[in-house]
């Protein structure tokens, strides 16, 4: 008799030892602040840079599952639902929000949320953007990591030119639902027009727009053609080096993703390096810093990558003087 009762209490005493940390666990789990991450464009194309945001808050001692949730939100490409998407994190009351895939995202957070703090990774100049006051004194619950795609621009048709001198119309592509590309667009035909050269403005917004979009460059007789930096090109950006290289147009790129992937030259900042920044501002935000006191952070480096290979298919000699200035040849 005592040996039954002995053996219905230890069974009595593991099954509560196994029920408690289960309990626990979803008391932690219920406790865990919730990190919503907003993005205009899909998560397959982007698992390189969430790796690298994954590496931004566990630099900051977060990870998912752990310490801390993430309610994922993706455009897939479709920029007008961004706005429910960023009312729906609001509703939810996440902790913070990482506005990613450029300003079209940030704006859509900004406008959903004045309480929330709101961190975007934009190209366009977020001051000029209205989405912060000042770099240093952002002010409000909004604050990032600026790319400067917009301000290299005109680097990059300097750089592009240098490969191809000879090129008088040139065009550039855009994604006529992105309010930052077509100001891009307007401010680059300004330029062009300085130096004496034509630009013609090419529009896509899905996928199916992109071959029609070269069609109509080939038959226009363009000579160069400059990608904006649009989050759902980037997201596609395999199709587009495939594409140019298809309709022999040397291209200039804004992200190393293109020239890794075939492209002929691409020049900016990394964007892994901006997730993983944003990551590690997260992690402020969950240690109680406010965003109106962390400055907008600006990129260190600026990388020049050159494709030998898609210079020569496209019978291009690459000037040494250019070979000298390039971060990384692909050969």
């Amino acid at each position: 008799m005592f040996d039954m009762r002995r053996r219905e209490f230890i069974t009595l005493l593991g099954g509560a030892a196994v029920a408690w940390p289960i309990e626990a666990w979803a008391q932690q789990a219920a406790m865990m602040p919730v990190i919503g991450l907003l993005n205009s464009a899909s998560p397959g194309p982007f698992a390189l840079l969430l790796a690298a945001f994954h590496q931004g808050l566990k630099d900051g001692g977060y990870v998912e599952g752990r310490n801390v949730t993430i309610e994922y939100r993706w455009a897939e490409g479709h920029y007008d639902r961004l706005p429910a998407l960023a009312e729906d994190l609001v509703r939810r009351q996440v902790t913070v929000i990482a506005a990613t895939g450029g300003t079209v995202t940030a704006r859509a957070a900004k406008t959903a949320t004045t309480t929330i703090p709101v961190l975007f990774i934009g190209g366009a100049d977020p001051v000029g953007e209205g989405l912060v006051s000042s770099f240093n004194r952002p002010g409000g619950n909004v604050t990032g990591v600026s790319t400067y795609t917009s301000e290299l621009g005109p680097k990059r048709l300097e750089l592009l030119r240098e490969l191809v001198p000879k090129a008088t119309k040139i065009a550039m592509l855009v994604n006529s639902e992105n309010i930052a590309d077509r100001q891009d667009a307007q401010d680059m035909e300004a330029a062009m027009q300085a130096a004496g050269l034509l630009l013609l403005t090419l529009r896509a917004r899905v996928e199916t727009e992109f071959e029609p979009a070269f069609v109509s460059a080939s038959q226009q007789g363009v000579q160069a053609l400059l990608v904006s930096a649009d989050p759902f090109f980037n997201s596609r950006h395999a199709q587009l080096v495939a594409l140019a290289a298809r309709y022999a147009v040397p291209a200039a790129y804004p992200w190393s993703e293109y020239a890794k992937a075939g492209g002929l030259m691409s020049y900016g900042a990394s964007l892994p390096g901006a997730y993983r920044q944003i990551g590690q501002y997260v992690t402020r935000i969950l240690k109680g810093d406010k965003p109106a006191e962390l400055p907008v952070q600006n990129p260190t480096k600026f990388d020049l990558l050159i494709n030998l290979k898609a210079a020569k298919a496209l019978g291009l000699e690459v000037p040494p003087t250019l070979l000298a200035r390039a971060d990384e040849v692909i050969e």
